[in-house]
């Protein structure tokens, strides 16, 4: 067995002893009656499931959402099946994602073997093989052992990732994104977060041909953007490559509705407009605070008074229009920066492989995901064969002869004639614009609080550092950590330097 896998098994055990003990000793001190939850993506509903385990089940959670649950993870109906069209995959060492299904029930999807290949536009330039050995001795011949050292450093970034989960099994929590980072990788991490992957790789010896034909197409298919993004976010892009990725059977938005369910919450259909921040007299004469969260639903206007709220979803122009009143000093309806455009295009059709530049027959043609480089030439950020959510017993994926599901991103919704180049002919086409991760120009300056207020929180901050499921996850979690020990005046638990030195020498 693995000595990492056995540690994290023995620490995430431990950890939710710790748990256990923390929530029977605080069962005597008044809890929060009424949380507000504003979003029910993975953010959300993951913050609903860790404010019920932090708080109990004496308290009232709402979660509002004015659209469908599960935010950017969704899925489209094409045929008898339906397609990811969110956010897909899953790495295995992401341990809250594995927890979530495993306390759900909901088991992972089947993996159908994949071929991957690149394209600058006019032609492949890679395409992988059957043969592991084959795929090893040609990049071993084009790059050396790049590709190799490429996995090392994303190694040894995720295991200086890792260590958040230590630290929230044990209750540890952070009140800024910063710190959080520095907890886990120390000014290394504060360092990627403020400088491109471009030249955090070439500082490790990396040549800029290496970075042009494999570093590029692997941030274009999962970030839409070039080596330019900010390191730490490129390391988590690059970790998208590992092999034994995963998602979940039935779509990966069930575990949104998932964990809304298990959190005990009421979801409020409603678009939130604005929340304020009032004081109202108590029966013993003190003043006591709310937040009031005003909505929009379909019975039309109306608001309810709050403890505790918690925002999962962007304050960035085009993603949310919540206004804030009566706080001091003024809180922004907006922050700095834009979230960056992806269109997301499910075509049910036959591919032109000519467009790829390839000479095979289109029945020979068994590469499933086509990575682009960053060239005039490439309109697309990538073009992949879909597999249904559900895999059912005996699936095979169809060549390339056969008309099948592909998903085509691009910064720009496709023209009729860019469809007829790519496709030979279809039967249905949907499009999905999404504003679906930040635009990553570092340096970093201003990334947003987690604090907005005294108990007004703010989950989406740490997309500014990297968005992933897991970003949104671990987020949750340190905001639920973080609401329960300022309400309970915990300051030994918020910010605490050298954590990972503390807790080895415990162990």
């Amino acid at each position: 067995m693995n000595p990492r896998t056995l540690s994290l098994r023995a620490l995430l055990l431990l950890g939710l002893w710790h748990t256990g003990r923390r929530c029977a000793a605080q069962e005597l001190q008044d809890q929060p009656k009424k949380i507000a939850v504003v979003g029910a993506g993975i953010g959300g509903t993951s913050a609903a499931f860790y404010l019920r385990q932090e708080f109990g089940p004496g308290v009232k959670i709402d979660v509002f959402e004015p659209g469908a649950v599960g935010g950017r993870l969704a899925t489209v109906k094409i045929g008898d099946y339906e397609y990811e069209t969110g956010g897909a995959v899953i790495h295995p060492l992401n341990l809250h994602m594995k927890h979530f299904i495993e306390k759900l029930g909901i088991p992972p999807r089947k993996e159908v073997p994949s071929k991957m290949a690149i394209f600058d536009g006019k032609e492949l330039t890679f395409e992988e093989s059957d043969w592991f050995i084959v795929n090893f001795l040609r990049m071993l011949w084009r790059f050396g052992f790049s590709f190799l050292r490429m996995h090392m450093w994303v190694e040894s970034v995720l295991d200086k990732f890792m260590r958040i989960y230590q630290y929230q099994q044990y209750g540890y929590s952070f009140s800024s994104v910063d710190k959080l980072l520095h907890a886990m990788g120390g000014d290394g991490f504060l360092t990627l977060l403020n400088q491109t992957l471009e030249e955090a790789m070439m500082g490790q010896g990396f040549s800029q041909v290496f970075l042009n034909n494999i570093v590029t197409p692997i941030t274009r298919v999962n970030y839409g953007q070039s080596v330019r993004i900010n390191g730490l976010v490129g390391a988590v892009s690059l970790a998208g490559a590992d092999p034994g990725l995963w998602a979940v059977d039935g779509g990966n938005k069930r575990v949104c509705s998932g964990l809304l369910y298990h959190s005990k919450s009421e979801l409020v259909p409603a678009r939130v407009t604005s929340i304020s921040f009032k004081d109202r007299p108590s029966k013993t004469g003190t003043t006591t605070s709310f937040y009031e969260v005003n909505y929009v639903g379909e019975s039309g206007s109306a608001h309810s008074l709050y403890d505790i709220v918690v925002i999962a979803t962007p304050l960035h122009r085009g993603k949310s229009d919540i206004t804030f009143s009566g706080f001091s000093p003024p809180i922004p309806s907006h922050y700095p920066g834009r979230y960056h455009q992806t269109v997301s295009t499910l075509v049910h059709g036959l591919l032109n492989t000519s467009y790829l530049g390839s000479a095979k027959p289109a029945s020979e043609f068994t590469v499933s995901e086509i990575l682009t480089t960053d060239s005039k030439d490439s309109v697309i950020n990538s073009l992949s064969s879909l597999d249904p959510v559900h895999v059912p017993p005996g699936y095979k994926r169809p060549p390339a002869s056969q008309s099948n599901v592909w998903k085509v991103f691009s910064p720009q919704p496709l023209s009729q004639e860019q469809l007829r180049s790519m496709f030979l002919s279809w039967d249905s086409v949907s499009e999905t614009p999404w504003l679906a991760y930040p635009s990553y120009r570092p340096p970093q300056r201003n990334t947003p609080p987690f604090i907005l207020h005294e108990r007004l929180y703010y989950l989406n901050a740490v997309e500014w550092a990297a968005s992933a499921m897991e970003m949104s996850a671990i987020s949750a979690r340190n905001v639920a950590l973080l609401a329960h020990h300022r309400w309970h005046r915990q300051v030994g638990n918020v910010d605490q330097e050298d954590l990972h030195t503390r807790l080895r020498s415990e162990l």
